[in-house]
């Protein structure tokens, strides 16, 4: 069975990133998900200095087997003052530094959510440019703007965003 891995690009116990990416992530059919929390990989902040002293965090290890480990990523990355959250550009950061190509070419749907209309398409358009450097081969993009007026009870609302949803999930599953 295909094992798929999917995570929020946040550390908040209220993320709806983490809604979506678990709405996103069941409805890939026949497969194994992972959920990750990324309060589960909590480091110290990256330095150089601090790897040349103590190398890579075992914590950082562990994340890139876990997505080595996948057959595909799902991610919705949440949006803080336009870019990625610190908690996860933190792991990130640690992730590329133990793999450089960090995400194996596995393939991934991005995706990102916010409470406002342009629903993380900052973040999200950052993520597109710089994930192909790290090995994403990123074969689906969703954006859900308004996530509070477009999502109840786990899942999406809005019936033309679904739909869109949909679409980029099928598309992610032909890849696995």
């Amino acid at each position: 069975m295909k094992k798929i891995l999917a995570f929020a690009g946040s550390n908040s116990s209220t993320s709806i990133n983490k809604r979506l990416v678990t709405y996103a992530s069941s409805l890939v059919e026949d497969v194994q998900v992972n959920i990750l929390d990324l309060n589960d990989y909590e480091m110290p902040i990256y330095s150089s200095d601090r790897e040349s002293k103590s190398g890579h965090p075992q914590k950082a290890i562990d994340f890139v087997e876990q997505i080595k480990n996948s057959d595909g990523i799902i991610i919705s990355l949440a949006e803080y003052n336009g870019a990625y959250s610190g908690a996860f550009k933190n792991i990130f950061d640690w992730a590329s530094r133990v793999e450089p190509k960090t995400f194996f070419g596995k393939p991934m749907l991005l995706m990102a959510t916010s409470p406002g209309q342009r629903g993380g398409l900052s973040v999200l358009g950052m993520a597109s440019d710089r994930f192909p450097r790290h090995d994403a081969n990123i074969v689906g993009k969703f954006s859900l703007p308004s996530f509070h007026n477009n999502f109840s009870d786990g899942k999406i609302i809005n019936e033309e965003m679904n739909n869109e949803l949909l679409e980029e999930v099928e598309q992610f599953k032909q890849s696995i």
